[in-house]
């Protein structure tokens, strides 16, 4: 295996075939959250490569939601074990508390918390023959003027769990950008999309087609992470239909949560004991 380059979507230990489907199923794994061997909830989510360091993303709400007591210890997702051979997987348990300490990262900014998160993965712990895509800070949006207003974008996750039971493979569902993409919807640092989701689809990964050199090995433009759907609060149960609306973050939050911690600043060097002090010249 060759090491990859600054741009390479896929870890040093990942295979290099070319599977049979598109990167993009490989690049989003499933998620299911436990508290000790108690299984809670499936969930979705997707890999981001920062230089050499590897994480999982996914909404914060899958890691802990407070307003429903949904506190997890752990979680699991499905790994690939075959580039050819797709029905070969197995799952990878990782902690998500070191000593009662969180060991994952939250998204905050000027508008307030945002509802996304991530886990970094120890890669030397990962199984050598794991078969992944990853997304990078190549694969996000630098000038939101070229995402036009018609784009098509797709929401690649497990919606109700629901997946290829054979090959362990997510789904595709097709949306549309709803609100001006590069605003901040309500001020926060989220964008509308309109298209059908439900739960287990938290935290999936918002993308458009690219065609780029810079994107292909993975031929995605990352735009978002959905969040949860929109809708009135006063809407009438029987008479309304739901909007079909829903709530995406903007996936440049990966940029400062990936980030590598700083450096420990110098510490001065300590003040000498008194009996190690020199003596006192004398006068002249």
């Amino acid at each position: 295996m060759n090491a990859p380059s600054t741009t390479s979507t896929v870890p040093a230990n990942v295979a290099m075939a070319s599977p049979p489907v598109d990167p993009l199923f490989l690049a989003t794994p499933k998620i299911s959250t436990f508290n000790g061997e108690q299984s809670l909830t499936n969930a979705s989510g997707f890999f981001f490569q920062r230089g050499e360091r590897l994480f999982l993303a996914t909404s914060r709400h899958v890691f802990i939601d407070e307003d429903s007591d949904h506190r997890p210890d752990r979680i699991e997702i499905t790994l690939h074990l075959d580039a050819k051979d797709l029905t070969r997987c197995t799952g990878f348990s990782m902690l998500l508390y070191a000593d009662g300490t969180a060991v994952w990262h939250q998204g905050q900014d000027s508008g307030g918390d945002v509802d996304v998160a991530v886990l970094e993965i120890e890669r030397e712990a990962l199984p050598d023959e794991a078969v992944l895509f990853a997304f990078t800070p190549e694969h996000l949006v630098r000038d939101f003027g070229a995402v036009p207003v018609d784009a098509t974008v797709f929401i690649v996750g497990f919606p109700l769990g629901f997946q290829d039971e054979v090959h362990q493979l997510p789904v595709l569902r097709r949306a549309a950008i709803a609100s001006p993409f590069g605003i901040r919807f309500q001020g926060q640092g989220m964008f509308l999309t309109d298209g059908r989701a439900h739960r287990g689809i938290s935290g999936a990964p918002v993308v458009m087609r690219d065609t780029g050199p810079a994107t292909g090995a993975l031929p995605w433009r990352l735009l978002g992470i959905h969040s949860s759907r929109m809708d009135m609060g006063n809407r009438d149960q029987v008479l309304d239909e739901s909007l079909g609306l829903n709530g995406a973050w903007y996936a440049d939050i990966l940029l400062t949560l990936t980030q590598d911690p700083p450096a420990p600043a110098p510490t001065a060097p300590a003040e000498p004991a008194a009996s190690d002090r020199p003596p006192p010249k004398a006068p002249v």
